[in-house]
């Protein structure tokens, strides 16, 4: 745990970040491309994730079946995802299948052919409905567009239908061609490593160049609080309420993940001990903070019967602003502690976490820490430390609201009760 994972260059400007693992028999290998829906305007609206399925449809020599029978061949696992500011495309196989499968992903990221497009259009569109459809997940999107109006961050990550279902082949060519090359990639692995294989791997993704230099990313400007509603007949009402937080690199990003964990992040969380055992108010509660280069974003979700809204939004309320108010007992600091520090053990012993630890950081330029120093880091979290930092990001007053629910009329009662100006 105390070994710093090697980062090294390759060749036009490629990273290259490794962290063997004794004991293993396998190995988790990514490649980070520093793009995502941060990174689009608004008619590019999901064109980052819409690439992402293209990397699996084929090649001009593997086709998507041949793909998906290769990696099931070996007992392997490929896969990817897309975030506002990275897009990640991973495999896990045995060691012994490294030199095998290497080429294949090569060839996916560097050579797609964008085969089938118009039918993958199909497919992303249906996951776009399946999204809409599911008011626990769309709450969270809303809740963006509130905290950061008008702007990439308070886009969603899966795109529009609009940009999704007409966007020409060309234009995810040239997408393609700018945004995936050396100098915007990162290559993270873990597990039995052999350094040479990495090294082949890595060649094999340098030479994919551009002409036009990366654009950077316009600053986030987080707006005033305000309500966003979407009347729909659930069963529930779905609630999500936060703001602007911590960019990834603030050193006070240790300090929020224990105020998170004191918070909602544990079944001895207040907002779950509060809210769902004690009331019975909420099945599913919580929080959470993400980070992001220049701004960060904090929230509260839920999902409860229109009945207990109002109850609902008076305790969370009256959480948050004890969080601000009052220090934390050192029973529940500690608890919190061991908590992370656990949890950050445990991933240890999962090559896929590693390596997902380590190219994140790279990738979005954060700090590489080992696992010793963020323990370090969480241990020097003080109960005013939290105190603070609920006072600045997680009062209600500075806390905008997205929620999905049947009857407008009960939804301002129950708002009414959290912070009464977002529906003054």
């Amino acid at each position: 745990m105390g070994d710093r994972p090697t980062v090294r260059s390759i060749g036009s400007g490629l990273r290259v970040v490794t962290e063997p693992m004794a004991g293993v028999r396998s190995v988790a290998l990514g490649v980070w491309i520093g793009v995502g829906s941060r990174y689009e305007t608004s008619p590019q609206s999901g064109i980052s994730h819409f690439l992402e399925h293209l990397l699996f449809k084929g090649t001009d020599r593997y086709s998507a079946e041949e793909i998906a029978q290769f990696f099931d061949g070996l007992g392997g696992e490929i896969n990817a995802a897309t975030g506002r500011d990275y897009t990640v495309v991973y495999m896990r196989v045995l060691d012994e299948a490294l030199e095998q499968a290497s080429p294949v992903l090569a060839d996916m990221l560097t050579r797609p052919a964008f085969h089938d497009l118009d039918q993958e259009r199909e497919v992303v569109l249906e996951e776009i409905a399946m999204y809409e459809d599911d008011p626990g997940d769309l709450v969270h999107d809303m809740l963006a567009a509130a905290v950061f109006p008008d702007q990439p961050l308070g886009r969603p990550v899966i795109g529009t239908r609009e940009v999704v279902g007409s966007v020409p082949q060309a234009d995810v060519a040239a997408y393609h061609r700018h945004h995936y090359r050396p100098a915007n990639m990162v290559v993270s692995a873990a597990g039995n490593l052999d350094d040479d294989a990495i090294t082949r791997f890595s060649e094999l993704l340098v030479g994919n160049a551009a002409e036009a230099p990366l654009e950077g990313i316009s600053r986030a400007e987080s707006g005033s609080p305000t309500l966003s509603l979407m009347v729909k007949p659930t069963e529930q009402v779905h609630l999500c309420l936060g703001g602007p937080g911590l960019s990834r690199t603030d050193t006070r990003r240790h300090a929020q993940s224990v105020l998170d964990t004191v918070l909602g992040g544990l079944m001895s969380s207040r907002l779950f001990q509060e809210v769902r055992e004690k009331r019975g108010l909420a099945y599913s509660v919580g929080s959470y903070a993400l980070g992001y280069a220049d701004t960060g974003q904090v929230a509260v979700h839920l999902g409860t019967r229109e009945d207990n809204l109002r109850t609902a939004c008076e305790v969370i309320g009256n959480e948050l602003n004890r969080l601000g108010d009052e220090p934390v007992p050192a029973a529940e600091l500690r608890r919190a502690k061991d908590h992370i520090k656990g949890r950050l053990v445990l991933s240890t012993e999962s090559p896929g976490t590693r390596m997902n630890r380590i190219g994140r950081a790279v990738v979005t330029d954060g700090e590489l820490l080992t696992i010793d120093e963020v323990i370090e880091r969480i241990e020097a979290v003080t109960a005013d430390d939290i105190r603070d930092l609920a006072d600045e990001f997680w009062r209600p007053e500075r806390m905008s609201a997205a929620v999905i629910g049947p009857n407008e009329a009960a939804i301002h009662e129950g708002l009414g009760a959290f912070a009464p100006a977002l529906v003054g």
